[in-house]
């Protein structure tokens, strides 16, 4: 009489423990089949021990049509075991890409690799998360010790990576975008989609060139954002700021006010006149432990709260400032805005060291 054979135990299969990271790598091998050994780069010490940063690795592909380096980061998202209360959302819902152009090097330059671990530290010291449409000054060049143009950064959905979806959650690939400062300010007086749209007519994939002068000094895009700007001007209504103190004396129409201003937040307010207030739109400087806050009105007002001094222009008191006021050094007053002034001080540039690099007004 024949056994009956006994049925093979089911093989488990092993738990992935890195099921995050691996979901990064398949989004890459999608793009790049072909390129198995990225050069990827990691942290001496990881985040987990260190208690810096965020960033567990980077890997650098070489993109073609047209030749590039391609960046993208292992960190911003839970790489390992899901942590965080949000099944739907992957750590913080992010991970960053920088494309940079490539000649003949084999390797990608070290300074990218080091500005977007930077970028990883920033978030974690600050807490703030990276979005589309957001733009920051950098304060200084992109890469340090060159004299590129490059000294700002947008950030927007990267065209060929997107989002996908991760068993901790689902992630955005966030690209990083260089810009010069008047780019820069102008997405912060227009709106940071509407400039990276006028900058992908000729480069599609907004890839970063070290080399490249501003869109704003072309003609056709310099009147698609000047004309955004006038026609709907800015929805940014704040700028935090190192440098806003100010003092009043009397009261009601009898008050007088003197308020003090760094040149970089002068350099913003000036761009906000145009793009926030001549559209009858607030905006305000946020300091440390004062603002001051600009709005349109019928008539000139002066009024404080706490440590808010609300400044109410009139139309003619808008244009008098927009006529003279500048971020250089010295003190500012007008006959249209009775019992102001203004005074400007220089702004002091530093770099992550804390070295002055540069002084503006």
């Amino acid at each position: 009489m024949a056994k009956k054979r006994k049925k093979a135990a089911p093989v488990e299969e092993p738990e992935d423990d890195a099921p995050g990271w691996h979901a990064i790598d398949a989004a890459c091998e999608a793009l790049y089949p072909k390129e198995k050994n990225p050069v990827h780069v990691a942290p001496a010490l990881s985040p987990i021990f260190s208690g810096e940063g965020l960033i567990y690795g980077i890997s650098a592909y070489k993109a073609t049509k047209p030749t590039h380096w391609h960046f993208v980061t292992y960190g911003f998202s839970e790489l390992y075991a899901k942590e965080s209360d949000n099944p739907d959302v992957s750590g913080w819902g992010f991970e960053l890409t920088f494309r940079l152009t490539r000649g003949r090097e084999k390797q990608p330059p070290n300074w990218a690799f080091n500005f977007l671990m930077n970028l990883g530290s920033y978030v974690r010291r600050s807490g703030n998360p990276f979005g589309s449409g957001h733009a920051m000054d950098i304060n200084g060049p992109i890469a340090i010790g060159t004299n590129t143009a490059i000294r700002a950064i947008a950030f927007t959905r990267d065209p060929q990576f997107g989002t996908i979806d991760t068993p901790n959650g689902r992630l955005e690939f966030l690209q990083v975008v260089g810009l010069t400062l008047d780019e820069h300010d102008a997405c912060g007086n227009w709106h940071t989609g509407g400039v990276l749209e006028a900058m992908q007519d000729p480069n599609p994939l907004l890839i970063t060139d070290l080399a490249r002068r501003s869109i704003l000094e072309t003609p056709v895009s310099a009147n698609r954002i000047q004309t955004g700007i006038d026609v709907e001007g800015s929805q940014s209504d704040r700028a935090f700021v190192a440098v806003v103190e100010w003092t009043t004396t009397g009261r009601g129409s009898k008050r007088t006010a003197s308020v003090t201003l760094g040149a970089k937040g002068v350099r913003t307010l000036v761009g906000k006149l145009r793009s926030r207030l001549a559209h009858g739109r607030d905006f305000a400087l946020i300091g440390r432990g004062a603002s001051v806050q600009f709005l349109m009105g019928p008539r000139v007002a002066l009024k404080t709260f706490e440590g808010l001094l609300t400044i109410t222009l009139t139309p003619e008191a808008l244009e008098a400032m927009r006529r003279t006021l500048q971020p250089i050094r010295g003190r500012y007053t007008w006959p249209e805005l009775p019992g102001l002034a203004i005074e400007v001080q220089p702004s002091e540039i530093t770099d992550s060291t804390g070295k002055v690099v540069e002084v503006i007004g």
